[in-house]
């Protein structure tokens, strides 16, 4: 009897010592403060900067073409739209958000939530109302850089961080104003990042996040655990217009150079590296030793280009850019695409089985040569009412393509020579008549000769097209 109580006493000691280690260990909340796990710091400090944007513009209302007769505006005048009680015009709102960058009234929202506005109001959290002018578009990232008017003196403002190193996993909250309702905050974490499938941007590296992002979130902001900007919510995932956890955003690295660059300029400049590669295949990365495949082999390099300058040589493997990976053709673009002009980086290039360090200073895409733009006349067959420009580093950069030789095609006007021969925008024209084409001037000499028979030579989407006419 003795020996069980003994040991029962010994058994509840035992237990006790668990508990209290158990205890130690994994402490349980004890009082309201403990229990209590809020962003609220967060969104205090960072909400305040993003704003709500609302848009108008006019639309201009089309009549009936039997209305524009003239035996109609004869007799009924030209006041037909009244007379029939069509609208002559209407004005279209929209709306989305932005994010105030200086307290000077700087702010920064998607290019496509003021593209075609002629009216632009933006109003704080606070409920203040302010005017806003565009000061400057940027297609290529869709953003845009506003002026809000008379801005007072305590705007608040997130700074654009020079550092966007994020990772998967990363908690972030998204700020904005969906569907109107006013300004409101999600949570979620980075899903992803350097997306390259969206096709909203010609420069593919957005952040994932399941945050929930909807219409009218768009130019809004993301922000990290710190409270720092992360990035500008840009576009979304969806069936049938709502969120279903798949949001992107434009990276904040990107923001800034656009920002600053509009700023300087007055329009989006990026620094022109004078190189072009392929994306190195896993069969590439094998041969090389590599243990995946990443970077990009070089296979052109322009003369007096900072490439050139720089020593890269064809062959060589770009494999790091200012500290950062190369995963691919997509991710050099993005990454040359946030540095600014005229700074100093370290490459990385893998030359000879052994890494290189080579130092590269971007410069601004040159007007070199000059690319004459030039509308073809319309009665010059078999390209006449096409309009044709020398591709040079600069053209290269606004349209978003390869650096080329030879004369690209640039608009085709309707009921044209040059629309019923084939020709598409984007064309390069390299022979006519057996004679090579190296720039407009040579081009408009050409076809000012005249002749019956004509045969010339497209380069479309990297292949050759021959095309006989006979007039």
């Amino acid at each position: 009897m003795y020996l069980r109580v003994i040991n029962l006493i010994f058994f509840y000691f035992v237990l006790s010592l668990y508990f209290n280690a158990y205890a130690q260990q994994h402490k349980l909340p004890i009082s309201k403060d403990e229990i209590k796990l809020t962003f609220s710091p967060i969104v205090n400090s960072t909400a305040p900067a993003v704003v709500n944007i609302y848009t108008r513009r006019l639309v201009r209302q089309t009549r009936p073409s039997l209305f524009n007769d003239p035996f109609f505006r004869r007799f009924f005048g030209e006041d037909l739209n009244d007379l029939m009680g069509l609208p002559r015009s209407r004005i279209q709102n929209s709306l989305g958000s932005g994010v105030i960058v200086r307290s000077d009234g700087i702010l920064v929202t998607n290019n496509h939530v003021i593209s075609g506005s002629d009216e632009i109001t933006v109003v704080l959290s606070d409920r203040r109302e302010f005017e806003a002018s565009i000061l400057g578009t940027d297609e290529r990232t869709d953003l845009a850089v506003l002026k809000i008017e008379n801005p007072p003196e305590d705007l608040p403002a997130l700074e654009l961080n020079y550092d966007d190193r994020l990772e998967v996993g990363d908690l972030v909250l998204a700020i904005g104003n969906p569907f109107g309702v006013g300004q409101t905050v999600t949570s979620g974490i980075i899903s992803a990042l350097a997306r390259s499938n969206i096709g909203v941007s010609d420069f593919r590296s957005f952040i994932q996040t399941d945050a929930a992002i909807n219409p009218g979130n768009s130019g809004g902001a993301l922000v990290g655990i710190d409270g720092s900007l992360v990035g500008i919510n840009t576009a979304i995932y969806s069936r049938d217009g709502g969120s279903v956890g798949i949001g992107f955003a434009i990276p904040v690295a990107m923001v800034r150079i656009v920002v600053d660059s509009i700023l300087s300029h007055g329009r989006a400049i990026r620094g022109w590296l004078g190189a072009s590669g392929q994306t190195v295949s896993s069969e590439f990365a094998e041969a090389l030793g590599f243990k995946r495949p990443m970077g990009v082999i070089i296979n052109k390099v322009y003369n007096d280009s900072p490439a050139d300058d720089s020593g890269i040589r064809i062959g060589d493997v770009l494999v790091t850019i200012d500290g950062y990976e190369i995963a691919d053709n997509d991710n050099l673009r993005y990454r040359l695409a946030t540095l600014p002009i005229g700074k100093r980086v370290n490459i990385q290039v893998f030359r000879n089985s052994s890494r290189q360090d080579l130092i590269i200073k971007l410069v601004e895409p040159p007007e070199i040569p000059s690319r004459n733009q030039t509308l073809i006349q319309d009665s010059l067959p078999p390209f006449g009412g096409a309009t044709v420009a020398n591709l040079n580093p600069a053209l290269s950069e606004e349209l978003g393509i390869e650096l080329d030789d030879g004369v690209i095609v640039l608009e085709i006007k309707r009921r044209s020579y040059a629309r019923q021969v084939g020709l598409s925008p984007g064309d390069f024209i390299i022979e006519i008549n057996g004679e090579q084409i190296s720039n407009v001037f040579q081009l408009d000499s050409v076809l000012k000769r005249r002749a019956n028979n004509w045969v010339f030579k497209l380069k479309r989407n990297g292949k050759i097209i021959q095309r006989s006419i006979r007039l």
